[in-house]
């Protein structure tokens, strides 16, 4: 009987998955025309201007603004929406901490709900519920990729007169009803973090096709000025958010990859489902049929410790490492982040908000908890492998499971 790698066994998995980030000659060849060029700055050069329309043509956006990162993209985002201190802004309890701290920098509140036990994106019940007079807006985040419900958030934001900023760090070239993702609100802030379906290092950018919008988005982004203007009049509150010509460069060439690796991931995604659908005790992240394509910055399956010999999480995330499939940690919950547990958000709040009882954070938020402790993440880059890496990431779990006893003893 073949041990588990944990406890001295062979890993089931040797072949190596692709390297992440990927890049070839396109990448150099970029580099080297901004280094040649001495241009190295956003401001007089043609990278960064070039690679905001391309990718927002692809999204099928009028207009984006390349931004320094993603949580600067929320930032820049609600700054050009207004929102600011007093106001409320609804967020899931499963996402990454900028999404919430975001709204704090402005001054606001963001207000936790949590998330649909079958997809993990944020539940629309519980949006509506969460709307009271000072709330401006909602931000949904399309998680591991998965498109949250736009049919009922858009109606929900239309209904309330409020604003839909998609949250879509996870989400490069998903598409609801055939729709790419960041178009449903009005707008979409993506993140090029370095595990992102499309990485600089770091950056950022903010699609829109609100001319208005997008006339404050570009002033706030760069200090305040406004194009075709001089260069020394600020005409609104902004700062400094401009990518550099060498981010333009390699994010264009990264771009010329994206569908093709979207394609990938997302077939790959699928035949997981299929392959782990017959495992018991591991649910894989739920696809709506509305959801076409699921750009997958993770594969994100749920585990049933009762199906493994009663082992931790913890255990069962050990064991399947071990067995050569990585891990990228769930998010915690958000409302029990330490800012919010020893009150610090509230030094971010005006006086009247910041005294107030808050009651997300005594709430009960029952499926983040699951997804917080319960959860496997198989980050986005394994999914750009072949068919045979797919029946083998299958195939380690199925030995967990079927040795999982074995780690009770130990």
């Amino acid at each position: 009987m073949t041990q588990l790698a944990l406890l001295g066994g062979p890993p089931a998995k040797t072949k190596p998955f692709p390297a992440w980030p990927c890049y070839d000659q396109r990448e150099q060849k970029a580099l080297l025309e901004v280094l040649e060029s001495r241009r190295w700055w956003r401001t007089e050069g043609s990278w960064v201007a070039r690679f905001e329309q391309d990718f927002a043509s692809y999204h099928g956006a009028k207009h984006g603004i390349a931004i320094t990162n993603g949580t600067h993209a929320l930032e820049v985002a609600l700054a050009a929406l207004g929102v600011g201190p007093g106001d409320e802004v609804i967020v899931p309890d499963a996402t990454f901490v900028a999404t919430a701290s975001a709204v704090l920098f402005a001054g606001a509140m963001p207000v936790m709900v949590d998330i649909c036990p079958d997809t993990e994106c944020i539940d629309p019940d519980r949006v509506e519920a969460a709307i009271t007079p000072r709330t401006r807006g909602v931000i949904p985040v399309h998680l591991g990729g998965h498109p949250a419900d736009l049919d009922r958030l858009v109606q929900i934001a239309t209904k309330h007169n409020l604003f839909l900023l998609e949250d879509c760090a996870h989400a490069h070239g998903s598409q609801w009803h055939g729709k790419q993702v960041g178009t449903y609100g009005c707008a979409g802030t993506f993140s090029f973090q370095s595990s992102k379906l499309m990485t600089a290092g770091e950056g950022g950018i903010i699609i829109t096709s609100d001319d208005g919008l997008e006339r404050n988005l570009r002033s706030i982004h760069d200090c305040g000025r406004l194009p075709g203007e001089w260069f020394y009049s600020h005409y609104m509150y902004g700062s400094n958010y401009r990518l550099t010509e060498w981010q333009g460069a390699i994010l264009s060439a990264q771009l010329e990859r994206l569908d093709e690796q979207t394609q990938r991931r997302d077939a790959n995604g699928q035949l997981l489902d299929r392959l782990l659908a017959e495992v018991p005790g591991i649910t894989p992240q739920a696809r709506d049929p509305r959801c076409t394509r699921n750009g997958h910055y993770a594969y994100i399956l749920h585990f049933d410790n009762r199906e493994f010999s009663g082992i931790s999480s913890q255990r069962f995330i050990e064991a399947v490492v071990a067995e050569g499939i990585p891990n990228q940690a769930a998010y915690p919950q958000v409302h029990k982040l330490a800012m919010f547990q020893n009150g610090s958000y509230r030094k971010r709040l005006c006086r009247d908000q910041a005294a107030e009882e808050h009651s997300f954070l005594k709430g009960s938020f029952p499926n983040s908890l699951r997804a917080a402790t319960e959860d496997y993440w198989i980050p986005q880059y394994c999914l750009l492998g072949d068919e045979q890496d797919m029946h083998q990431i299958a195939e380690a779990i199925v030995k967990v499971q079927e040795h999982a006893s074995s780690l009770i003893q130990h």
